[in-house]
């Protein structure tokens, strides 16, 4: 998202928290949970290069929200009383997740201590490649070649392309040009422009991961901790709906014997990557279903309702996102507000275009 329609939905929030609109509409537009996406868990600022910001949050925000949240009235239940909270119909307390994508080691230097002090759960999904040394971080890769690059020459769809890079505007339009190209494209030929754009720019990924993530020992060593639950995320973090049918199901099956071979316990839950409409869709709700899995979560923005106990392999969440670190905003997107009005400008355009 642009920095312009990130203020703009910054004062969209503001304005439903100001007018007080979140709290009359709640009782229409509530649901029976939330369940929030999250990645990283730092305390440093953001720096003034870091288009993958949005992904990080600090520790003080995270507890913020964890007490934000229990004063609401909501529970906050591990992701194993989802399914059975559904299907019981129960019209009491809301429920909230909390949901870490990737396995990153900061998960447990900052985010578990907040979840310690607090004794709340929360979940890990982790590709199950990650922990074994052959993550491919692109995403960051990409970030690590613009912020070094003055310019950047690439070839996407036999087309030549050449980003200057030299000032801050143009790095954040080039890396969001380039993101967006490779999103819409094949997954293995994404990342193969990406690994010769870093041998280019003499960025090691491997090096970047082997930074970040946490490793098999460390994970077991977490596993011991009743707080933490773990689901997969299949194999290698690829784009699911872009991949043949058994690839795709290669890449969820595998991954949760493998999680649980490592882990020792059952592996029940399972996170789409990316998870929006391009990488997750029927085929791969069905093919979780057939995994066995009793959840699965996607990055689809809006609050689980009572209907989902129908959908539990197409569970929407909200993402507790670095641009939008403050409770008021948080506040606001628990009510549904925003995901109602979404849902009715659809509909509404939708009749227009029929008509």
């Amino acid at each position: 998202m642009s920095r312009k329609n990130t203020r703009l939905l910054k004062a969209a929030l503001s304005a439903m928290h100001y007018t007080q609109a979140d709290e009359f509409l709640s009782p229409l537009t509530g649901g029976a949970g939330v369940i929030f996406t999250l990645h990283h868990v730092r305390p440093e600022p953001a720096g003034d290069f870091e288009p993958n910001r949005i992904l990080k949050i600090t520790p003080a925000f995270l507890e913020a929200v964890l007490r934000q949240v229990l004063e609401a009235g909501f529970e906050i239940l591990p992701l194993d009383g989802v399914a059975e909270r559904l299907r019981s119909g129960s019209t009491g307390r809301p429920f909230a997740c909390f949901t870490f994508d990737d396995g990153y080691r900061d998960n447990r230097d900052y985010a578990l201590p907040v979840f310690r002090k607090l004794g709340l759960p929360f979940t890990l999904f982790v590709p199950s490649d990650f922990p074994e040394g052959q993550a491919d971080l692109w995403w960051l890769v990409l970030e690590e070649v613009v912020r070094r690059a003055d310019t950047i020459d690439l070839t996407i769809a036999g087309e030549a392309q050449r980003f200057e890079t030299a000032t801050l505007v143009q790095k954040e339009a080039a890396f969001h040009a380039i993101y967006w190209s490779l999103r819409r494209m094949d997954e293995d030929g994404a990342r193969a422009i990406v690994a010769e754009l870093a041998h280019s720019h003499g960025v090691d990924g491997r090096r970047i991961a082997s930074e970040l993530l946490l490793t098999w020992d460390e994970l077991r060593e977490m596993a011991k901790d009743p707080l933490v639950s773990f689901g997969a995320h299949t194999r290698g973090h690829y784009a699911l709906a872009k991949l043949p049918e058994d690839r795709a199901r290669a890449e969820i099956f595998e991954s949760i014997v493998r999680l649980e071979e490592e882990l020792g316990r059952p592996c029940r839950h399972i996170s789409y990557p990316y998870g929006d409409e391009m990488a997750a869709g029927e085929r791969e709700f069905c093919l979780a279903k057939e995994a066995g899995m009793q959840t699965a979560v996607t990055t689809r923005k809006g609050l689980v309702q009572a209907g989902h106990k129908d959908r539990l392999t197409a569970l929407p969440r909200v993402s507790l996102n670095g641009d939008y670190q403050d409770t008021r905003f948080v506040k606001v997107l628990m009510s549904g507000v925003p995901f109602a009005l979404r849902d009715a400008v659809k509909r509404l355009t939708g009749r227009r275009a029929a008509a």
